[in-house]
Parts: C-alpha cells; sequence; structure tokens
C-alpha cells in the first residue's frame, strides 16, 4: 500500500481483541477518517439510505457523497457518528441482505471518494480489488480477548466467555453468508496480528512500520 496515494485499510479483528481501538488509532495516525459499524448504520437508518437512493442521489450531482458526508460532519479525519464503538456485542451482525448490498456500496463509495480506515463489515472481501489496499487482521487468545471484554464491558468471566463465543460464531456466520470464504482465512489478509502481549499503541506502530517499508 502507497500511502502518498489514494489508499483504503481495512481492519478485521476478533471480538474483545481491541481491533476497533487499533483502527481508530490507526486512522488518526494516518490523518483519515474511521468507517465502522455506527457511522455505516447510522447513515442507512437516520438518513434513509438504500442502493437505490445512493444511485439516485450520485445521478443527480457528481460530488454528491463529498457534500451528503460534509453536511453529516464526517469524513476528513473527522466524524460526530462513530463515537467509540466498542469492540462488539451480541448484536454486532443484525443485518439484512437489503442493508448489506447498502453497506457494500457506501463503502465502494467511500474508499473512492477519500483515503480511509475501515473497521470490519466485510470490507476486507468487498474492497479486495481496491488497487491501494491493506488488508488486517487482528486476533488474540481466546483467553486475553475473555479477559478484555469482562474488563471494558463490566461482566463476570462466565458472561464474557458466552460474548466471545457467541459473537464469533455471528461474526463467522455473516462472513461466510456474504463472502463464501471464511474470516480465519489469513490469505484475504496482508497483515495478521496477534493482540497478545501488546498494546494497541504496539500494534499501531508494527501496521505503520508495514506502511512505511512499502513506500
Amino acid at each position: 500500500m502507497n500511502k502518498n496515494e489514494r489508499f483504503v485499510v481495512t481492519i478485521n479483528r476478533e471480538v474483545g481483541s481491541g481491533g476497533h481501538t487499533v483502527a481508530k488509532k490507526l486512522a488518526e495516525r494516518l490523518g483519515v477518517s474511521l468507517y465502522d459499524k455506527v457511522v455505516i448504520t447510522a447513515m442507512i437508518e437516520k438518513y434513509g439510505l438504500s442502493v437505490e437512493e445512493i444511485e439516485r442521489l450520485k445521478g443527480r450531482k457528481n460530488h454528491w457523497w463529498s457534500d451528503f458526508k460534509f453536511a453529516m460532519g464526517i469524513g476528513s479525519g473527522f466524524d460526530k457518528l462513530s463515537g467509540g464503538m466498542s469492540d462488539g456485542g451480541v448484536r454486532d451482525i443484525d443485518i439484512t441482505d437489503d442493508m448489506f448490498l447498502t453497506e457494500m456500496k457506501m463503502l465502494r463509495e467511500f474508499a473512492e471518494d477519500e483515503s480511509c480506515v475501515i473497521a470490519g463489515r466485510c470490507a476486507f472481501f468487498i474492497l479486495r480489488n481496491h488497487p491501494n489496499h491493506l488488508s488486517v487482521f487482528i486476533q488474540a487468545s481466546k483467553d486475553f480477548r475473555v479477559d478484555r471484554v469482562a474488563r471494558k464491558q463490566g461482566l463476570t468471566k462466565k458472561e464474557a466467555v458466552k460474548v466471545v463465543e457467541t459473537v464469533d460464531k455471528m461474526r463467522e456466520n455473516y462472513v461466510k453468508k456474504y463472502t463464501n470464504t471464511s474470516r480465519y482465512d489469513t490469505r484475504n489478509y496482508d497483515v495478521v496480528l496477534s493482540a497478545d502481549g501488546k498494546t494497541e499503541d504496539e500494534l499501531v506502530d508494527i501496521i505503520m512500520q508495514y506502511i512505511e517499508s512499502k513506500v
């Protein structure tokens, strides 16, 4: 990936790995926008976006996407809608086929319009043919993830185990349904990192070192 040209970094992650925090910090380090479930869902639900509506708006004005994001206060390294999304909950994959198609269209518009970091949402697969795309997967041992989820969400270890196992299953089913591949297939990624024994900042450092080596 060449950071001196328009680029997109996609971050897929296991719940409890700290991957969403890594995505946020990486976007800040690169000076670009972060797009995640909160932003995308808000755009779909609050503003009634659909594939048909996107195409209708796109046909009316060449720069409609940039204007639309500006009016909403998102983009260019700043977004009002994200608000610090957690690493996931049991409802993380509450999505319909129509919503997925809209998300897919939106992700492609994001990547076409500006350099950005995208967390989750099957972006690793949707944008796999983007000419300047870095795909990252952040994983961790189950014990690490359970401890982190329990600490972050104020849960007992037993409750945290249930969250981790439930979200793991839901995310894998979601990816398989819409991409016909597994999120655990490392061939889908350029960089695969383990969060065990590392801080989020250290993980960002590793990704940045990889990016710098490609310039």
